[in-house]
């Protein structure tokens, strides 16, 4: 079993815990974005019964973890949620949140604090503030963005099609923003031409002006970076009009399972980054889904990876004083349990706390699941425009 295989990860000792150490989850439980907020639940409730069922912290006498969780659906509520975790709640460290914009909000009141926060969040600046209790486990989103385009563009060409007009639709949070700059850069020094660069308020509610603007541009991929409501609608604004080119998703809500529920067969052939997927670990995905029908997102792998990364850096530090486990963070590579799902296996920060083992892959909806399509060794292969491609 999983829990076996994990149990020599935190070198449990016979003698029962001596405390509980508690962790703060800072995520979005209500709100336009409590899916994401469930689905990371799930994820981390999985890797807490794996941590105590072996046997707790080891070097703390076999302590139990405890995850405190506070709802947190706009950045306003971050700091306050902060302050009560670590003040009331007496927390060690804080996992989440999954918004950009409720992370840079709730890392600020950590740093003040020096208590360490580890996100899966994908903003540029998260770690780019000289903070030094922020941990960012996936790759930023310009590089995710970067990343997206070049990875598309090599699919294109493995399916003879030479793009060289592309558009670019993106929420106007951080997120959005960094995203998509990543993809416009990427683009330009490719000299492939924008043909429709579009950001949108965040809660958008009618696509169709956006749609037609694409429909009128003769681009032959378009690149949205976008949350689940807002993804739903485009993919289905595009269907309803008919619209047949080729989509590549910003991660975000394009590779979650309630993306392909909400759109059934339009959600097929839909292409996007994404920093994990479950196909990588089949033992950690029919776990999953004997224990919550459905398959893993990636924000669930992510932050049940970095539970147990945050717990393995208790464990090492030997204490609960956040400083010290800031220390072990920030010097500790993690290459068990859930991060075995991860494109590396593993988990690394460098000095300002970004990951130095986060790398983008692709992935495609094809038959109500997401197969991993880049690299090509994955094994999947790829639909482009409806037809099956073999390399």
């Amino acid at each position: 079993m999983f829990a076996v295989a994990f149990s020599t990860l935190f070198s449990p000792q016979l003698a029962m815990a001596q405390e509980t150490v508690k962790i703060g989850v800072v995520i979005p439980l209500s709100g336009s974005n409590a899916q994401f907020g469930a689905n990371i639940r799930n994820g981390l409730e999985l890797a807490l019964k794996d941590v105590n069922g072996a046997g707790g912290i080891g070097s703390l006498e076999g302590a139990k973890v405890e995850l405190v969780y506070a709802d947190t659906p706009e950045p306003a509520k971050a700091g306050a949620a902060v302050q009560r975790l670590v003040s009331g709640e007496k927390v060690v460290g804080i996992i989440g949140s999954f918004v950009s914009n409720i992370t840079l909000a709730a890392s600020e009141v950590t740093e003040r604090l020096g208590v360490p926060m580890v996100t899966h969040s994908f903003a540029d600046q998260i770690t780019e503030r000289g903070y030094r209790n922020i941990f960012q486990m996936s790759p930023k989103a310009s590089v995710l963005g970067a990343a997206t385009f070049e990875q598309a563009i090599q699919l294109g060409e493995i399916s003879d099609e030479k793009i060289s007009r592309i558009a670019i639709l993106w929420e106007d949070t951080s997120y959005g923003t960094a995203q998509s700059k990543g993809i416009r850069e990427a683009a330009e020094k490719a000299g492939v031409e924008v043909v429709v660069d579009e950001g949108y308020p965040p809660g958008i509610t009618d696509v169709t002006p956006l749609i037609n603007k694409l429909r009128n541009s003769g681009a032959q991929l378009v690149f949205p970076v976008s949350y689940i409501n807002d993804a739903v609608l485009i993919i289905r604004s595009m269907g309803q009009q008919q619209i047949d080119t080729p989509v590549v998703g910003g991660a975000g809500g394009y590779i979650i399972p309630d993306f392909g529920t909400a759109l059934g067969a339009m959600a097929e052939g839909v292409l996007s980054v994404a920093p994990a997927n479950y196909d990588a670990a089949k033992q950690i995905a029919d776990r999953y889904r004997a224990t919550y029908g459905t398959w893993p997102s990636h924000e669930a792998l992510m932050y049940a990876a970095g539970l147990e990364d945050m717990v393995k850096a208790i464990d090492v530090a030997r204490s609960t004083d956040p400083a010290k486990i800031r220390d072990a963070l920030s010097t500790l590579r993690f290459c068990e349990g859930f991060a075995r799902a991860l494109p590396t296996g593993c988990l690394a920060y460098d000095e300002t706390g970004a990951t130095t083992t986060g790398t983008p892959i692709m992935v495609q909806w094809q038959g109500g699941e997401l197969v991993t399509v880049f690299p090509q060794k994955a094994g999947a292969q790829l639909l482009w425009r409806g037809k099956q491609i073999t390399e």
